[in-house]
């Protein structure tokens, strides 16, 4: 609600009299004797006042004085302060605007003109206030609106992924674990340096998606309970690059943070720290880290969990298959950023 009441600071009472006159039909009013009791008043309660009418001459604490406190506070940006003085130099005007008064009245004052100027400067200083707390409105509403369409995009997004881990004969939890593994991983060991945290949760997001190409592989192929023949697990092996493709095809999903991280988590995670992996052979630090992470922990969650061409391994069997390079070569500094934390990453898995 926008504030109603004028203070007026004098110590005339006639002047505080006929000012109340004035303006008592239009406006609550509150009344000072002197700056000090007035000062007072205000920082009481500084939403209370739309309009402060100050004389310049009174004892204890003079206008100026009080002016200048309220530039100090910057309250003379948020309520409109009048100075009504019978003897204004041009060295106070000067001094007075400078501060952010908003008009010097002269006395005797001329009432029909003091009213004019008064309650122009408060409405326009209310429509002000009215129109930041539309614009603050509409800014929350489109907020809330980018929220929900946010969380629209990600749940889209989760939905895809599950549904392709479904068809794999998983039940869905294994992208959430890729995506909790992942993002523990990157916020808790140095793997993560240099990452913001709207990064991470972006390459989190991304890391869910690491395995949508499957949704182009037959089958026959894909649920095969026993070891893929050499031509099988070449058809398997193009997931990567298909999953590549499917992202591309995606043009709304190119204006997500989570595209890039998403393209090339699909395309490398199975990459090699070696050069030995697939499917563009990179090798070494050509792998960006997110991708090496998530290959890590498609690696440690499938080894720990039952597939339908395996049975899930003990722990300490899945850390030394992982130590000595059964599924392949990982970057030295991953592996001991994963091993310090991997009893914490363990909790994730039912007993």
């Amino acid at each position: 609600m926008l504030p109603h009441t004028v203070l007026i600071i004098d110590d005339d009472e006639m002047n505080r009299a006929i000012l109340d006159n004035l303006f008592s039909d239009t406006y609550q009013i509150d009344e000072a004797e002197n700056g000090r009791v007035g000062l007072t008043k205000i920082l009481t309660d500084t939403n209370r006042y739309c309009a402060i009418l100050l004389d310049v001459m009174m004892p204890e604490m003079d206008g100026m004085e009080v002016l200048h406190r309220l530039d100090q506070l910057n309250l003379t940006a948020k309520i409109p302060v009048f100075l009504i003085t019978a003897e204004a130099s041009d060295s106070t005007m000067k001094e007075a605007y400078r501060m952010g008064v908003m008009d010097v009245i002269s006395k005797p004052i001329v009432p029909y003109i003091v009213q004019r100027r008064i309650n122009s400067v408060v409405e326009l200083f209310r429509a002000r206030k009215q129109l930041n707390n539309v614009v603050k409105q509409q800014q929350s509403e489109l907020l809330h609106q980018a929220q929900q369409i946010i969380d629209l995009n990600q749940g889209m997004i989760k939905s895809l992924a599950t549904a392709i881990e479904f068809r794999d004969g998983e039940s869905g939890e294994h992208v959430q674990r890729i995506h909790d593994i992942t993002g523990f991983l990157l916020r808790c060991t140095e793997l993560g340096e240099g990452l913001e945290e709207e990064d991470i949760e972006q390459i989190a997001l991304a890391s869910i998606m690491h395995d949508v190409g499957k949704i182009a592989i037959p089958d026959a192929i894909l649920n095969k309970p026993g070891r893929l023949t050499p031509e099988e697990y070449e058809i398997m092996k193009t997931h990567t690059i298909q999953g590549a493709h499917l992202l591309e095809r995606i043009p709304q999903l190119h204006d997500s943070k989570s595209y890039q991280y998403a393209y090339d988590i699909a395309r490398h995670h199975h990459e090699r720290w070696d050069g030995k992996g697939y499917p563009d052979g990179l090798k070494g630090d050509e792998i960006t880290i997110w991708a090496q992470v998530v290959s890590l922990a498609d690696v440690y969650d499938a080894l720990t969990c039952k597939r339908v061409y395996k049975n899930a391994f003990p722990r300490e069997k899945v850390l030394q298959m992982i130590r000595d390079g059964e599924c392949g070569q990982f970057n030295p500094k991953l592996l001991d950023c994963f091993f310090s934390v991997e009893k914490r990453l363990s909790g994730l898995y039912k007993k």
